[in-house]
């Protein structure tokens, strides 16, 4: 009996509940299953062997086994999966040393009895979501079964949400009165059931011994035993944990193993085509592309051109010749649409990679990260990321991880960050007071607590008695943590030049009065919008203005503002000599300060909620302004700008704008050009950058005088996900891609198209970009038959050495 349990206990460790579907996850526990068939036999034979010296050991043993493994496997069954274990503070040391890799779905049919309703919640059309987007789970009625049992039909769907009011007339024609609230309970609870978060041990093998010797420690001082069944039993928990870990491992390696980047494509504006030699020639040959009406339809819906354009505008002539319309020079082409082109348009640049502007991936972002660190290893200056604040509420992202999963999603960022970030190079952490406690400790361990930085907030806010309000305690939850690599990091400091009473005033009129008052007394008006702007970038404060203080009054001499010329400030002077009295009449409409650790000026860091970003059709809660600041006081133009929690693609967005390189990196469906939210049709992150590089006016367009313009590639990467789809169970110890090897003339050859391809994935593996992050070197050229490196090293691309191949194929 004792024997029966052990092993089923065994089984389960391996193998879970049967789960159905086509996911990669499912194929990787029916890769376990064959190993585990393995695993027993000999577990078995060595059982049998051992216990032939000692046979009357054989129940203790088995019952000493099914006490570790049990308890081991039940305190931490996150060690491989997590269903939602409640006691998170016992959770919380053991989670270092863990990958979490991602929160997964698995629905099953279930019964659930709720406040006397029953509910039957069907599976039957469900499809398991195999890839990382963020479906919408919907519910609808199919009618009532036996005894009166609610039958809800369980679907995903990108663009429809559960009507509820439907579903609750529904069934008050059916004589069934419930409320809202008996409904939304019922649906929480069946997907509370249906979620876990999987996790991977960094070093399984390790942690299993050192759990067992504990365990071994307690049991050998417990009561009377021989040191020959101490030591059997200690022989078969050590294989048992090395065949556990020995498939564990291997899952690590599949999880840190360079990913393959797919379906790529660039999107580059008219100017920089038409600037090189030749480059109005491909112009010609987009126009009258087949697919150039495409590619017009996208900037229509993206609102880039009207209704009346006609692309014949966009080449005009003159004695000279053809030339770009100045109106048309900005409209941003997608090599999408243009693939037999794409080849021909990237020749046009002598250093492709040094070319660009910034790379916007899809992928999650810890799979991101890693296969991108060889590439851009100490290259970063300035990361800024908005993670889930771990509210308990879900957004357009799952935001109720447990601190200590919270904390292990992090940890394994936070890490590949900051080998990402430069020796000057600063990180700008967004959260609120949900997570900022914890964070500062895991910061202060990675980064080290000397390299602190600021903790930036806006818990001051002035009304017009300069008064601090109380409220605004209540309000501010918001708080930036900002870390440096070192003490030689890079730091422009921002000046702020702004009428005091603005900060708090809601009465536009009184405003408006200030706002005069301060122009006529001291400013041009040409640059009166940069005060009310909120945006103050970088110089040296010693030029700024000399001031001082002689008998009450404060004297102001040659103060300088940084005005936006040329895609850069420069420094032009705006006061003259001005004396302002003592007295506190003249000092409060104004005030010139360098920006410390209060940003209350800016309105993202006072309240968190939901904004349209500057009238764009995409929500965000982090205006440009902000970013603006924070990159602005960190970088310097042609700086690599890295947001890897990137949402609406605010950071980006700006970092384009202030001329800086940027690297996006976001999983979520709204990557797109458009997305479906709610039922509403909005523009994503793709289609966003889009507008940018056309010079779309919002945010912090208008200051700096942005007029578009722009060059940047956007790709998809493999994911965990993708990969243990393509998984095959060959023998023992060996699992690899379904792909064959084969030698040919000596040499080593594969069939990538094996893995994935267009035609049976939607998925086309650029080898390029592919080989260029996992190298670690910045692309020079591409051709059709090679790809060339900025140290002069070429590879051909259509007959690769396998030697290149190896490591992305095999662990």
């Amino acid at each position: 009996m004792k024997e029966k349990i052990f092993y089923d206990i065994l089984k389960s460790i391996f193998i879970g509940e049967k789960i159905e579907g086509e996911s990669g996850f499912t194929n990787l526990m029916k890769i376990k299953s064959l190993y585990y068939e393995k695993v027993e036999k000999l577990i078995r034979k060595d059982i049998e062997n051992a216990l032939q010296k000692c046979p009357e050991f054989k129940d203790e043993l088995f019952d000493k086994l099914c006490d570790f493994f049990k308890r081991i496997f039940r305190e931490n069954n996150f060690i491989y999966f997590s269903y939602n274990n409640n006691k998170d503070v016992m959770l919380l040391w053991k989670t270092n040393s863990f990958y979490y890799v991602k929160t997964y779905r698995v629905f099953r049919e279930l019964n659930i009895e709720l406040y006397g309703y029953k509910f039957f919640f069907d599976i039957s059309e469900l499809q398991q979501n195999i890839n990382n987007e963020k479906k919408e789970v919907i519910y609808k009625l199919v009618g009532l079964r036996e005894n009166k049992v609610i039958h809800i039909k369980v679907l995903y769907s990108e663009n429809e949400r559960t009507d509820i009011e439907k579903i609750i007339k529904e069934l008050k024609n059916k004589n069934i009165n419930i409320t809202k609230e008996i409904l939304e309970r019922a649906f929480r609870t069946f997907e509370k059931q249906s979620e876990f978060d999987y996790f991977i041990n960094k070093n399984p093998r390790e942690f299993l011994k050192e759990q067992f010797n504990i365990w071994l420690y307690q049991y050998v001082f417990s009561g009377e035993y021989k040191i020959k069944e101490v030591q059997i039993l200690k022989d078969i928990a050590l294989k048992i944990i090395d065949f556990i870990s020995q498939f564990e491992e291997e899952l690590v390696k599949i999880l840190n193993k360079p990913k393959f980047v797919f379906n790529s494509n660039y999107v580059i504006t008219l100017d920089r085509i038409a600037k090189k030699p030749m480059g109005i020639n491909i112009i010609e040959k987009i126009l009258n592309h087949k697919n150039f009406p495409e590619q017009v339809k996208e900037w229509k819906e993206l609102g880039i051109v009207d209704e009346n354009f006609k692309g014949r505008e966009i080449l005009e002539f003159d004695l000279t010749g053809k030339r770009l319309s100045g109106k048309y020079q900005f409209l941003p082409i997608d090599t999408k649409y243009f693939k037999d082109l794409e080849l021909e348009i990237l020749s046009l640049f002598d250093n492709l990679d040094q070319s660009l502007d910034g790379w916007l991936i899809k992928s999650e972002n810890y799979q991101a990260l890693n296969t991108i660190l060889p590439k851009f290893k100490e290259k970063v200056q300035t990361i800024y990321i908005d993670p889930p604040f771990k509210t308990g509420r879900d957004f357009f992202y799952r935001d109720r991880l447990k601190d200590s999963f919270w904390l292990t999603l992090m940890e394994n960022r936070l890490v590949k960050a900051k080998e990402i970030l430069n020796s000057q190079g600063t990180i700008f952490v967004h959260l609120d007071n949900n997570a900022n406690y914890l964070l500062r400790f895991l910061m202060n361990d990675i980064f080290g607590v000397e390299n602190f930085s600021a903790e930036i907030n806006n818990f001051l806010g002035f009304n017009t008695k300069r008064e601090i309000k109380p409220s605004k305690f209540i309000e501010q939850t918001e708080v930036i943590l900002c870390y440096t690599k070192s003490g030689q990091h890079k730091f422009n400091k921002i000046v702020c030049i702004k009428p005091k009473y603005l900060i708090g005033l809601k009465n536009p009129k009184f405003k408006n009065n200030y706002l005069k008052y301060f122009k006529s007394l001291l400013i041009e008006p040409s640059y009166l919008k940069y005060f009310d702007e909120g945006i103050f970038p970088a110089f040296n404060p010693n030029l700024v203005a000399e001031i001082s203080v002689e008998g009450g009054k404060t004297k102001i001499k040659d103060v300088l503002l940084p005005i936006w010329e040329n895609g850069k400030f420069v420094l032009k002077k705006i006061f003259k000599k001005v004396e302002i009295n003592g007295d506190d009449k003249m000092e409060d409409k104004y005030f010139i300060n360098i920006v410390g650790n209060i940003w209350n000026d800016i309105y993202s860091l006072r309240y968190s909620k939901i904004n349209y970003n500057e009238g764009l059709r995409f929500p965000t809660q982090k205006l440009e302004k902000l970013l603006a600041r924070v990159i602005l006081s960190s970088s310097d133009p042609g700086d690599i700008i890295l947001d890897f929690f990137l949402g609406s693609g605010t950071t980006i967005a700006v970092a384009q704008k202030l001329g800086r390189k940027w690297i996006g990196i976001e999983m979520e469906n709204y990557f797109q050009e458009f997305y479906y939210a709610n039922g509403k049709k909005l523009i994503g992150i793709l289609g966003r950058m889009k507008r940018v590089l056309a010079g779309e006016q919002s945010g912090i367009s208008r200051i700096i005088n942005w007029k578009g313009g722009g060059f940047f590639k956007y790709y998809e990467l493999e994911q965990y996900e993708d990969t243990l789809r393509k998984l095959k169970y060959e023998n023992f110890l060996k699992i690899t891609y379904d792909v064959d090897i084969k030698h040919e003339n000596g040499k080593i050859k594969v069939d990538l198209s094996e893995i994935y391809s267009k035609e049976k994935d939607g998925k086309e593996i650029d080898i390029a970009e592919t080989l260029s992050n996992f190298l670690g070197k910045w692309i020079k050229k591409i051709t059709e038959y090679e790809v060339e490196f900025e140290d002069g090293e070429r590879i051909n691309i259509k007959d690769l050495d396998y030697n290149f191949l190896k490591p992305l194929i095999l662990w």
